[in-house]
């Protein structure tokens, strides 16, 4: 399932441009790391981690979930560089 995920934050950062290390941890279900533009779903050290459950990283991406009002109501936590976590709301806020 985050395979198709990583794929789709692919086609969508194409032409765009993310400095920095950002992971999407979803638990069990794995993790997403976007690394200066790159996408996988292999685990790694990152600057910025967003826990998250993977149904609200599905809402998140398409639109459906504020990511301040997420961090607020606790359905997203944010460790290491606040500063690359904010460079992810601009790209698909």
């Amino acid at each position: 399932m985050l395979e198709q995920i990583a794929t789709d934050i692919r086609d969508g950062l194409d032409g765009k441009n993310f400095d920095g290390s950002l992971k999407f941890d979803c638990g069990t279900d794995g993790v997403i790391i976007l690394d200066n533009g790159s996408v996988t779903t292999r685990e790694q050290p990152t600057d910025c981690t967003l826990r998250l459950s993977t149904e609200n990283l599905k809402k998140l991406l398409r639109g459906q979930l504020n990511p301040m009002t997420a961090v607020m109501m606790g359905k997203i936590k944010i460790s290491g560089d606040m500063g690359v976590a904010m460079k992810l709301g601009k790209l698909i806020g």
